[in-house]
């Protein structure tokens, strides 16, 4: 298990800080047990999931792997609590998630998740800074608070000098900064990446790779990329296949790509 120090030493007195006080939990970061998703159409039942199960610990570094229509999606979407289980469990950094509702299920993705999308999902409209301030808007923390840990995830991802820039101002790269910047800003307990490099050109894709190494690495961050690409998920330290809804394999990857390595001729 990682054992560097936490991102809470980034962000003292954040989002978590502001919350009451939380038993210990010692198990899993994530739990899931025995969990299904089932869609009706018609009379035909559609299993997105199907009795899926699988455990992560916290400080992991891991890639979601499988081609459309494998429920990797799905599975992300509940994971991010996006969404719910038909039938099963899961258990999120100690807290049950399967029978929140809709209220519940927005708070714990505000304080516990970090969302990294491919196409960046910012406001064009405002700045870097104003957007990394917007997921602590359902904090506690004060405007001078907010504005400090918003200026520290953004140096964090080597944006101090572009914090006034809206994003046409931005590269995709520069871009994609400051989307994980504002997944990072409370502090969450999973970072989830949906394909964050599938809209950049090699060299800067390979800059964002090295980012999330760096995260895990150096800050004990949980990260979990879901792609369907190979060479990206060799990038993690355990490798997790979905096909029909199932886990088809679930295997360590011992030693792990260094971002910047160039993809083999046979995978470009």
């Amino acid at each position: 298990m990682i054992q560097s120090e936490p991102l809470t030493k980034l962000f003292p007195g954040g989002a978590r800080a502001a919350q009451p006080v939380e038993k210990t939990y010692s198990g899993p970061m994530m739990n899931i047990e025995a969990l299904s998703k089932v869609f009706t159409m018609g009379e035909n039942k559609v299993y997105a999931l199907n009795n899926v199960s699988l455990s992560i610990e916290k400080g992991e570094m891991l890639a979601i792997m499988g081609p459309s229509g494998s429920g990797k999606s799905t599975l992300m979407s509940i994971v991010g609590c996006l969404d719910v289980p038909t039938s099963g469990t899961y258990v999120l950094d100690g807290s049950p998630v399967e029978k929140m509702n809709d209220r519940q299920l927005a708070e714990v993705r505000n304080r516990k998740i970090g969302f990294v999308f491919q196409q960046f999902n910012l406001l064009s409209r405002t700045s870097a800074l104003e957007n990394v301030l917007l997921p602590m808007s359902y904090t506690n923390l004060s405007a001078r608070s907010s504005r400090e840990k918003a200026i520290r995830a953004l140096e964090l991802v080597g944006l101090e000098k572009r914090m006034k820039h809206h994003p046409s101002e931005l590269s995709g790269g520069q871009q994609q900064r400051v989307a994980i910047a504002r997944a990072l800003v409370n502090d969450p307990a999973i970072l989830i990446a949906d394909e964050p490099t599938g809209a950049l050109d090699s060299k800067t894709g390979a800059e964002i790779m090295e980012l999330f190494q760096n995260l895990h690495r150096d800050y004990g961050q949980t990260v979990i990329m879901v792609t369907h690409d190979a060479f990206v998920a060799r990038h993690t330290g355990r490798i997790i296949r979905l096909a029909d809804g199932k886990i088809i394999s679930d295997a360590l990857n011992p030693n792990p790509i260094k971002a910047g390595t160039p993809r083999p001729d046979a995978e470009t």
